[in-house]
């Protein structure tokens, strides 16, 4: 079976904004005879046009002082193409997979004519959903991460739990992010060394086709900015939702 899809971009930060059009194409491979024991394997691609735009039209009304890298009368664009890929295998209530984002080189010079052309990211993540559906459902699961211009390399460990109810289902989970690779930074007269750290608590509930959820991140460690956390709403709809295909606790293919 194969499948295609279209994804529009249309993000905005602050001075930074994004506009895009992505072109995915997937191919699953089953290997099981019938739908209860689910045995998968998927292959998928995902390639498209990106403009990101710097809007430094108000930078001097906050920092009057001169930056030789600023202009700051115009919106600085660049345009780029590139491709995802991935592969993915689930087996009943066990999932892995891996992916390779920004595979191509790409050149965008949107701050300065000297930027690295190596945006690639390489994701590998697997999980496992076990419990009693009519008490609590756990889902642990890690995601790895590897930075390819600047070797850095990050590892995620998560929980999450489900608790279906006569109204919806509730649901929650814990994240802890870590970084393999330290930063040193001065600390009174000696030098010390800190790791990237995020503890991320989040809960969430789905009525009908309806998702709302809180998050939480915090980031631990000497050095941080501010409070060092940061909190997210988030607010969703399922569209055009078919009945569930499989017999297993697998969301990301149900």
């Amino acid at each position: 079976r194969s499948g295609a899809g279209i994804i529009l971009i249309n993000d905005k930060n602050g001075y930074h904004s994004q506009k895009g059009v992505r072109l995915t194409y997937a191919h699953h491979l089953m290997f099981s005879r019938d739908k209860v024991d689910l045995n998968q394997l998927s292959f998928g691609i995902s390639a498209g046009f990106a403009q990101s735009l710097l809007d430094e039209t108000d930078f001097y009304l906050a920092n009057p002082e001169y930056d030789p890298i600023i202009d700051g009368t115009i919106e600085q664009k660049a345009s780029y193409f590139n491709v995802d890929i991935g592969a993915s295998y689930n087996y009943l209530d066990f999932y892995v997979h891996a992916t390779v984002k920004n595979a191509l080189a790409s050149d965008r010079k949107l701050y300065t004519d000297r930027e690295p052309v190596d945006l690639k990211r390489l994701i590998l993540n697997s999980g496992y959903t076990f419990g009693d559906e009519e008490t609590i459902m756990w889902e642990p699961s890690f995601m790895f991460q590897y930075v390819s211009q600047t070797k850095e390399s990050l590892i995620d460990l998560n929980v999450k739990a489900y608790k279906t109810l006569a109204t919806g289902t509730l649901w929650g989970g814990l994240s802890y992010r870590r970084s393999l690779d330290g930063a040193q930074y001065i600390e009174g007269s000696s030098v010390a060394d800190q790791k990237l750290q995020y503890i991320t608590p989040i809960v969430g509930f789905n009525f009908n086709n309806f998702m709302v959820s809180y998050t939480y991140s915090h980031l631990l460690g000497n050095v941080k900015f501010d409070t060092g956390g940061f909190h997210q709403i988030t607010l969703g709809i399922n569209l055009f939702c078919k009945q569930e295909k499989y017999d297993c606790n697998c969301p990301a293919v149900n």
